[in-house]
């Protein structure tokens, strides 16, 4: 078949304009089109008044390879990529099992493919199993309680289980994984729609039953689950030339699970192993990450500014931003992790500090559109020489905002207007936060290192005139946002392997090589496959 690209039509184009848009482009006739189907389906909307649909279609057609050669030096019409995935090959007799640490989406997918593989792999999971997770993250945004193991980072599914559940990246994927991720989610119960469109969501409720369905896969073939278990350190041989292999695995309550291949698919908040693994002499480095707050607006401004006209339109649904301003003081400010009609959510780990994220179900219907608003850091010049320093940075901040909240888990907020203005925020306006279990009005500059503060205070008026209503006064920032990724990455080799202790697979947002849902589980589909292939030699 022949795969077209960046084919536009207007937004409301009558259903026969595709074929024959088609057949225009290709500059054959309406007999010579076989059939047709829509690989992908996004928007252009740059000019709102105009808003255009961008389709990529796969098509066949009648002596293909003429109308091919036509089009040799063109890179929108071309050969339709095999898009299917080949696993790796059975395991060598009398290979040990592979452990996965971690069920997030970067976990979850390196033991599907090694179930899938016939490796029959041990995953441990810190947290619970995602319906009670669900219960336990649900007790700290009603009733201000938090279970230090149990919570929007820990248990089945990951931090992605709690977000607005995209899947989609700008990661290279030129063996289209992405694809094999998009089916699988597909065959657990994530509607179909998502093979199709250019920018997928599922919600959280979505990713609950998806996540169990692929629990149920891997064991059907083999896989075994251990919830509830934290790994308290490793275990570590030297030979006589220095060169270290892991060998086991410590666990919470004394156990030892014995090990010689395990993905470290840890996610970005699992900051006691990352000391344990520091510890253990495991090469880790500082990488960069930013800090900031949550920024909410009525959705309808965001549609209204995004979609003029068109705001509403089913096709078009809810709309996103993605915005960036680089500052005078050397920052940048940016957009991070949009949630179209969602809400922000409580997303601390550790007792004693406040961090938030946001979240949407598949409907996107809530009244607030929330994003990230944040800063990069960067350890160089702000927590030189300590590979673990940007842990001690973000704990602190948490800590600052658990205080300025109230101590409560309530979390700081401020109207834009007065964080303008330089003063504390005594009152809320019309824009209700959806942040719970509550907020404190106050001063958020408390909350925030002094260089994010003025890099946020320059991009705002900035981003007010890119979107209209976006620097209103009565706009809400609740703090803060510290978990944009990772502050450390456990470096690896070309062979996926750690850089210094064979045998441990890094992977995933927690080891610094991914970012998001999409990317993690294209992630662990790499490292299963190193791992299959270390044990297939």
């Amino acid at each position: 078949m022949i795969r077209i690209t960046e084919l536009k039509l207007p937004l409301h184009h009558a259903d026969e304009a595709l074929p024959a848009a088609i057949c225009k482009r290709l500059r054959i006739t309406p007999r010579d089109l076989i059939r047709f189907e829509v690989a992908r389906r996004g928007h252009d909307a740059r000019d709102r008044n105009a808003i255009l649909l961008v389709y990529t279609v796969d098509v066949a057609v009648k002596s293909e390879g003429i109308v091919l050669a036509r089009f040799r030096r063109d890179r929108d019409v071309t050969t339709t990529p095999d898009t299917r995935y080949t696993p790796p090959g059975p395991p060598r007799a009398g290979a040990a099992r592979p452990v996965v640490i971690g069920t997030g989406p970067c976990g979850l997918f390196a033991a599907l493919i090694l179930a899938q593989s016939g490796y029959r792999p041990i995953i441990v999971e810190r947290g619970k199993v995602v319906r009670e997770r669900t219960k336990d993250t649900w007790g700290l945004w009603r009733r201000s309680v938090l279970n230090p193991e149990s919570n929007v980072q820990y248990g089945e599914g990951g931090a992605g289980t709690f977000s607005d559940g995209k899947l989609y990246s700008r990661i290279k994927d030129p063996r289209h994984l992405n694809r094999k991720v998009l089916t699988e989610f597909v065959k657990a119960g994530a509607p179909e729609e998502i093979l199709t469109e250019a920018h997928p969501h599922i919600g959280t409720f979505r990713l609950v039953t998806m996540v169990e369905s692929i629990r149920e896969t891997i064991e059907s073939l083999g896989g075994e689950y251990r919830f509830s278990t934290r790994v308290d350190g490793l275990d570590v041989a030297t030979d006589a030339t220095g060169a270290r292999r892991v060998r086991g695995l410590h666990l919470n309550g004394g156990d030892y699970l014995a090990a010689d291949r395990v993905v470290l698919a840890i996610g970005h908040s699992a900051r006691d192993t990352f000391a344990m693994l520091h510890e253990a002499g495991v090469f880790v480095e500082a990488k960069p990450f930013s800090i900031g707050v949550r920024i909410e607006h009525p959705q309808g401004w965001i549609d209204r500014a995004r979609f003029g006209r068109d705001a509403g339109n089913r096709i078009l649904g809810a709309a996103e931003y993605h915005i960036s301003h680089h500052c005078s003081n050397g920052r940048t400010v940016y957009s991070f992790c949009m949630c179209p009609g969602g809400t922000v959510v409580a997303a601390t780990s550790e007792e004693g500090r406040v961090a938030t994220n946001g979240m949407s179900q598949y409907s996107r219907n809530e009244r607030n559109a929330n994003s990230g608003f944040v800063v990069g850091i960067d350890p160089a010049r702000d927590y030189p020489g300590d590979p673990l320093a940007g842990l001690a940075l973000q704990r602190h901040w948490e800590e600052r905002a658990f205080v300025a909240g109230g101590s409560t888990y309530r979390a700081p907020a401020q109207l834009l207007g007065d964080f303008m203005a330089s003063r504390p925020s005594t009152r809320l306006g019309a824009i209700e936060p959806s942040y719970r279990p509550g907020v404190t009005p106050t001063d958020l500059a408390e909350c925030l290192p002094g260089f994010v503060v003025q890099a946020m205070r320059e991009a705002i008026p900035v981003f007010g005139r890119q979107i209209e209503g976006y620097d209103h006064p009565e706009v809400v920032m609740t703090g803060v946002e510290t978990r944009t990724s990772s502050p450390v990455r456990f470096t690896r080799g070309n062979d996926f392997q750690s850089l210094n202790t064979a045998g441990l697979f890094p992977a995933g947002e927690g080891a610094g090589y991914a970012g998001g849902i999409l990317s993690a589980a294209v992630d662990g589909i790499r490292v299963a496959e190193a791992v299959a292939l270390s044990l297939a030699a």
